[in-house]
């Protein structure tokens, strides 16, 4: 059976050429009774549009870019999972881009991609989206984009972002409640800025319970789960260790249980473990842990949405959508025995 082309989806529908364009491309400016004829032609000839022929029409590529620099694996395939699922929703494919944030050539290499693949805008994901020289180039060569939980520069473009503090906030005061007076915090990448906003929050909690700030509970960690259990060591070898520990994501929440099993330290009997994302590690692991749900992939989806928007000509405010994180407690917590 030949191919169906958008003249057999035009004689079908009783309509022009450039009406069904505008459907398969899910444009705008067609009327309901008219989409809903001409969608029923293309399904049922099965009709699908070439992508080229598609981009030229439109002189665009119907290609966004990801950009990420991230040692969590489950974080990188939240935000792509959510990243693809707007974007097949929209038509357009999603191109997956690891970036250094340190490497000297970052931003040639993002702006050759830009040229190369064409990509018609382009999504930003922690650290990446609070480092301002990546975002001064894109602004000056006038690349559409859109930030996942920037901290710098919120001026400079939409974004999308979580109440990292406020939910940190929240943790660190549900682990007081539970009793616990000496809390061990593992700090963020610090090149990591939205994560730093965790550390704020635990600071904040401590000083509405009138509980010192003690530097010497406080580790810094980088985002890995060999970060976290190193950390868990220098917390866990006190002569007076903390009765709980609170990570700044699940993955270095991983190493702490991973290193207190090693150590024999019964949870949550002997020690309460929390962290941050509820990433698939903590329902794996045991006991499960008590986390803070970031709603990762629903950022992503949304960030595509607000870029589309961009390239459609709609106007979309800076701080386009703050979208809340919760607490969910599993096995890792509970009250502090005596």
């Amino acid at each position: 059976m030949a191919k169906a082309t958008i003249d057999d989806v035009a004689a079908l529908a009783g309509v022009s050429m450039k009406t069904v364009s505008r459907v398969a491309n899910k444009e705008p400016n067609v009327r309901p009774s008219t989409r809903e004829k001409v969608q029923a032609a293309i399904d049922q000839l099965g009709y699908r549009p070439s992508q080229s022929a598609r981009s030229l029409a439109a002189n665009r590529s119907y290609v966004l870019g990801l950009l990420y620099d991230n040692p969590s694996a489950s974080y990188v395939i939240d935000v792509q999972d959510g990243a693809l699922a707007s974007c097949r929703r929209a038509g357009y494919d999603l191109l997956i881009h690891p970036c250094k944030r340190t490497a000297p050539e970052l931003l040639d290499e993002v702006l050759a991609l830009v040229r190369q693949a064409r990509v018609d805008g382009l999504i930003l994901t922690p650290p990446l989206s609070d480092l301002s020289e990546l975002v001064q180039a894109l602004v000056s060569a006038n690349v559409p984009f859109v930030r996942l939980s920037p901290v710098e520069d919120k001026d400079a473009c939409p974004y999308v972002q979580t109440n990292d503090q406020a939910a940190a906030y929240d943790m660190t005061c549900r682990l007081i409640e539970l009793g616990h007076r000496r809390i061990g915090f593992i700090a963020g990448h610090p090149e990591h800025r939205a994560v730093t906003q965790r550390y704020s929050g635990y600071v904040a909690a401590l000083a509405d319970h009138k509980l010192p700030l003690d530097t010497t509970l406080v580790a810094q960690g980088y985002n890995s789960f060999d970060s976290g259990r190193q950390c868990a060591r220098q917390l866990l070898s006190q002569a007076n260790p903390p009765s709980a520990i609170f990570a700044s994501n699940d993955d270095m929440a991983a190493g702490v249980i991973i290193e207190a099993h090693h150590r024999g330290i019964a949870m949550p009997a002997q020690l309460s473990v929390a962290g941050f994302d509820d990433t698939p590690v903590a329902h794996q692991i045991y006991p499960s842990l008590t986390t803070v749900r970031q709603p990762i992939a629903e950022m992503a989806a949304k960030a595509v949405e607000l870029l589309l928007k961009q390239l459609k000509g709609k106007s979309v405010p800076l701080a386009a959508a703050t979208m809340s994180c919760w607490i969910l407690e599993r096995d890792s917590t509970g009250p502090l025995e005596s």
